[in-house]
């Protein structure tokens, strides 16, 4: 997922983006530990994807604050 689409997203999809892909890592984990699977080409893919999500997340609740300012 680019950072772009992500940037397009309202607030309350990329909380549900979020809650989306951080089940689906938990469901990989769970996998890749009971050796169901081995892809971890897909684990880091969702963990940086997770990353941009917070990223825009921090950055539009920084831009809420200081507009208050």
């Amino acid at each position: 997922m680019k950072a772009e689409k992500v940037r397009n997203l309202t607030d309350e999809e990329l909380r549900h983006q979020e809650r989306d892909l951080s089940d689906q890592l938990f469901k990989l984990k769970f996998q890749l530990n009971m050796g169901q699977t081995e892809s971890l080409k897909k684990i880091r893919g969702l963990r940086k994807d997770i990353a941009r999500v917070k990223t825009i997340m921090g950055e539009r609740a920084r831009t809420a604050a200081a507009e208050k300012r």
